[in-house]
């Protein structure tokens, strides 16, 4: 580390806090291994009269402790702001009263901003630990993925902020109070110049019967909160969405498409026009997929380019037609099977302003899957959007893709059960993710023009993963809308089997990205050898399995 070693202010709204939980949290902060901290107190009026000698004892022991104290109650934001307003670290880091710090939690969020000097904001991994102090429940966490956060709080514990920015965007605000934490984070992002993640566990969050570590049922105002918050940030950031409750998780939200405008959506299915045996009975894969898209999709402000194979039955185009009239417009493709140049082929006869690449061997779920993509699409900062497809048996087929260690992208979660939340609620919330599948993908068509389409070096593999890559490095980011979905038929049209020369040029186009996806956790990567010496028990067992994903 270099000599320019960054001076930390750790601030601790305190109310009534129990006396053995404030000493593991002081004694955490002391066992830094970083020593350039301060650590300011804000006494938010308590009315134990064992708070304030507490504090003065803590104070007098150690004069990096400094106590602040309200004359009146003002809550967790005002305590807070007491405190920011008394720090004089270049980085401000928030510890709950009742939670501890990993030791090395500030050193190596100082080494995280050596590598990066532009980091604004910063959070790491946490875990819950009991009230006896006994660690569980590990939160590893996916790189930076802003869209995540628009509907999940993920970054939460330990966050730390230049101090600079949390001044400019005038603190905490009252009012948030259970979701003040993402209500700040919401505006600091909008500003930062980098964001980081560090990932590691860094903070232990208290598990206790008033906490929300246990519960949100401890702080059912923070709902309300939290969907102001978010919505306000929507606002503000000019993303065309309604914050609404989720079904399911209360923790976290769902967001209802409020599209500013309708725009022309251009769908690019190549088809042969098989015919396959689907539930036990013999459809026409891409008859069956257009009457679905006709009577289950609320969107109707799209155009069909159906790429027939020359040899595909006439009758495809004829009923095509009679379904969907002038909507469906038939594009004649006569080499052999080639998804790349037939997509590419596609787009050049739309006339959208998104293009979305659709199998043939697909089925609506949700009826607003288009305005759900779209949603995303309009997103100027977004370059390609997913949705979570289902097996014929509603088994997962795709909820997003992770580059892995072997060089190849995978599936999450393939095979599991079409309910199974996954890894912190990633199949049923929107996510950021490295990838997306070209069965169902929408993407902006001058994104598709500037990155040159699906690049036909990979005839049948891999095409999409490589433009969703590309995308990427020209700064796009990828969605993965695992709120909405799809059935896919997956590979009933053709051989599923992947080329030696796919495999080869995926290796060596991509070859720098791997194993370093920057969305998923490098603690879940089965390699030893990163382990850290000061890893708990817990976590050594979870790294050398290599945990489930992220």
């Amino acid at each position: 580390m270099s000599e320019a070693v960054p001076t930390f202010s750790i601030v601790v709204p305190i109310y009534d806090t129990d006396p053995a939980m404030f000493a593991s949290m002081v004694a955490s902060v002391q066992a830094q291994t970083l020593q350039s901290w301060e650590l300011i107190l804000c006494d938010d009026a308590s009315p134990s009269a064992n708070v304030s000698p507490m504090l003065s004892e803590a104070a007098a022991k150690e004069p990096r402790i400094r106590v602040i104290r309200r004359a009146e109650n003002g809550g967790i934001a005002a305590a807070t702001n007491d405190a920011l307003g008394a720090a004089t670290g270049e980085f401000i880091a928030l510890l709950d009263h009742d939670d501890v710090l990993v030791s090395v939690a500030l050193e190596l969020m100082a080494e995280a901003i050596e590598l990066q000097p532009e980091a604004d904001y910063l959070y790491s991994d946490e875990e819950k630990v009991t009230v006896d102090g006994v660690g569980h429940s590990p939160f590893f966490k996916p790189g930076w993925s802003p869209d995540r956060l628009k509907v999940q709080m993920y970054t939460c514990h330990l966050g730390v902020f230049r101090r600079s920015i949390v001044n400019e965007v005038g603190g905490f605000r009252a009012g948030f109070e259970g979701a003040q934490d993402w209500d700040l984070v919401l505006r600091v992002i909008e500003r930062a110049r980098a964001v980081v993640h560090v990932p590691h566990i860094l903070y232990q969050w208290r598990e206790h019967p008033g906490s929300t570590a246990a519960s949100m049922d401890a702080k059912p105002y923070a709902i309300e909160s939290q969907n102001r918050a978010v919505q306000e940030h929507l606002d503000r950031t000019g993303f065309c969405a309604e914050v609404v409750r989720h079904p399911q998780h209360p923790e976290c939200i769902a967001l209802q498409p409020r599209l500013a405008a309708e725009p022309l959506i251009s769908i690019v299915m190549p088809t042969a026009g098989a015919v396959r045996r689907v539930n036990g009975e013999d459809i026409c894969l891409p008859l069956h997929a257009l009457t679905s898209l006709a009577q289950n999709s609320t969107y109707t402000n799209y155009e069909v380019i159906l790429v027939v194979d020359a040899s595909t039955p006439s009758f495809v185009v004829e009923q095509a037609t009679q379904l969907l009239g002038s909507k469906v417009r038939p594009v004649v493709w006569h080499p052999a099977f080639d998804f790349s140049r037939k997509c590419n082929l596609g787009v050049v006869y739309a006339e959208g302003e998104h293009i979305l690449l659709l199998n043939d061997d697909t089925e609506v779920i949700s009826p607003d899957w288009m305005e759900q993509m779209l949603m995303f699409s309009m997103d100027p900062g977004v370059g390609a959007v997913g949705i979570k497809l289902l097996f014929g048996d509603s088994r997962i087929q795709h909820v997003g893709v992770t580059l892995n260690e072997h060089s190849l992208p995978g599936h999450s979660m393939l095979g599991f059960a079409g309910e199974d939340p996954g890894y912190a609620l990633q199949s049923r919330i929107a996510v950021n993710s490295s990838a997306v599948t070209g069965a169902c993908l929408m993407t902006r068509r001058e994104v598709y023009d500037e990155v040159g389409g699906l690049s036909e070096v990979f005839p049948g593999n891999y095409n999409d993963i490589d433009y969703c890559l590309k995308v990427k490095d020209a700064g796009w980011r990828i969605v993965q809308n695992n709120q909405t979905q799809m059935f896919h038929y997956e590979s009933l049209t053709r051989d599923g089997s992947v080329s030696p020369h796919e495999i080869n040029a995926f290796r060596t186009r991509w070859a720098h990205v791997f194993p370093k996806d920057p969305i998923y956790n490098p603690n879940f990567y089965p390699n030893m050898d990163h382990i850290p010496q000061w890893a708990s028990r817990w976590e050594q067992q979870t790294l050398l399995t290599g945990g489930t994903g992220s």
